[in-house]
């Protein structure tokens, strides 16, 4: 088990656990036990949890079906649902009063599904208000079964649903907290629940308007929940747990022999997070940087793994590149022509048009003759993207001021990060060198003032190739820290 640092007060320490920590009985279990074994080492745990693995996918996915005419399929999934927390119920609560109760109020929480979709059916759509309340259900229902699990293990234990702590605006599905209000109801009500020794366990991912509606803030959102969390209390540490061993050098699906990276700096892995590791939310940061507390990447499944530890600033040494990370599924949309050359407000108006469409862009790059506009969207959305710039731009184009708008076949981001870079010459060489001697084709580059990392664009063919060519110029750890 991970032990707090010498420099840590011990005083309370906020532990977030994923979808697959809590998918099965064997898992929650696990759980159990590392909560049991951090409670003798704290004064003061907090528990936010994700939904079981699996179960928010499938409480969208019985939103939609409605909508197609599929009317009998949400009770399917509502009954495997059921199925599911009762199982986990019957294994971990050993009191059948408490296990009762769980049950009936997880079977209460799917009924209010059920109901929402019988409306969905009604209108033929679904409010992303509604979306919120339904995807909001997984969490509910798990916080519930959880802390009677721990409860069950001889450590008092509550379940709390964040709308209580966490407050934000009305852009559902994605909402932003009101990091104020966020912090003074944070305290006001988990700081009884910690006095009288109790564990808090709380619903990630979750939140409430100043209405009380419920508001999600985002898939992937329960990290995002433990800082917020961490840093209205504030906590000394926060502890992100998930199946693999900390952040590691690559995907190791497609990377066979990646290995974990024993520390990472704030900017470090918020470029990793943000191109497509899918270890830590990329919004997670922010909180525990501006409270200045601790952040821990762990195994829930190897809890003796020391995972990573994040910090606020690390000296850059000669390991240069630490770890590499990539996103697939992606098109390049290129806006070209000769008359841009010196018209202002192309670029302006092209991502105003794309940002109309809700569409995300993980990487621009702009030739230095301004005859030329290329950046990267998610596949699913190139022909909508195409229409709109065409139309945006049907003037220019008639002109021929713009000649055309196009996309590439579908291409992936390779991104190499690591604070050595900004201090070692002929980084920047060494990686299209590999990659050339390989046959691996860069489409597309781009780099940030930062120097913490270099974004290649390559087909998506050779993904798996570029990311382990790559990974042969990362340094043994301790060259690299």
């Amino acid at each position: 088990m991970i032990s707090a640092s010498n420099s840590l007060k011990n005083e309370t320490l906020v532990m977030k656990f994923g979808g697959t920590s809590v998918g099965t009985a064997e898992a929650m279990h696990q759980v159990v036990s590392i909560v049991e074994t951090e409670k003798q080492r704290w004064k003061n745990v907090v528990v936010v949890t994700s939904a079981l693995s699996g179960v928010t996918d499938t409480l969208l996915k019985m939103a939609s079906q409605v909508t197609t005419g599929q009317t009998t399929a949400p009770e399917e999934s509502a009954a495997e649902l059921a199925r599911r927390h009762s199982e986990i119920a019957d294994i971990l609560i050993h009191d059948k009063a408490v296990r009762q109760i769980v049950k009936t109020e997880i079977n209460d929480i799917i009924s209010q599904v059920i109901n929402l979709c019988k409306a969905i059916a009604v209108l033929g759509e679904a409010t992303p208000r509604v979306m919120d309340t339904i995807a909001s259900s997984g969490e509910r229902m798990c916080v519930r079964l959880l802390a009677a699990a721990i409860q069950s293990a001889g450590i008092p234990a509550q379940a709390v649903e964040a709308t209580r702590l966490i407050r934000t605006d009305d852009h559902y599905t994605d909402a932003h907290p009101d990091f104020a209000k966020t912090q003074q109801m944070t305290r006001a009500v988990l700081t009884p629940i910690l006095e009288k020794g109790t564990v808090p366990v709380i619903t990630g991912f979750i939140a409430a308007t100043e209405n009380g509606n419920i508001t999600t803030l985002g898939r992937g959102g329960s990290d995002y929940s433990a800082a917020l969390i961490g840093a209205s209390l504030p906590a000394d540490d926060v502890w992100i747990y998930t199946d693999v061993n900390g952040v590691m050098t690559a995907d190791p699906r497609l990377v066979p022999d990646a290995a974990t990276v024993p520390i990472c700096s704030y900017r470090e892995i918020a470029e990793l997070a943000y191109y497509g590791a899918k270890v830590l939310h990329p919004k997670t940061i922010r909180p525990v940087i501006e409270a200045g507390i601790g952040l821990r990447v762990c195994n829930t499944f190897n809890p003796e793994h020391p995972g990573t530890r994040l910090v606020s600033e690390l000296k850059a040494q000669d390991g240069v590149i630490k770890a590499i990370t990539t996103i697939r599924g992606l098109q390049l949309i290129t806006l070209e022509g000769r008359g841009m050359l010196g018209v202002p407000g192309v670029a302006a108006r092209t991502f105003e048009t794309v940002a109309k469409l809700g569409t995300s862009v993980p990487l621009i790059t702009q030739a230095s003759s301004e005859q030329s506009i290329c950046f990267a969207v998610p596949t699913e959305s190139t022909n909508s993207v195409i229409t709109m710039l065409t139309s945006a731009f049907a003037r220019e184009i008639e002109s021929r001021d713009i000649d055309r708008v196009w996309a590439t076949e579908e291409v992936g981001i390779v991104t190499v990060v690591g604070e050595g870079m900004r201090s070692t010459p002929g980084v920047s060489g060494r990686v299209f060198t590999a990659l050339g001697n390989n046959k691996v084709n860069v489409i597309a580059i781009a780099q940030g003032s930062s120097e913490v990392s270099i974004s290649l664009v390559v087909n998506a063919v050779h993904i798996q190739q570029a990311l382990r060519v790559l990974h042969q110029l990362i340094q043994p750890a301790e060259s690299g820290l």
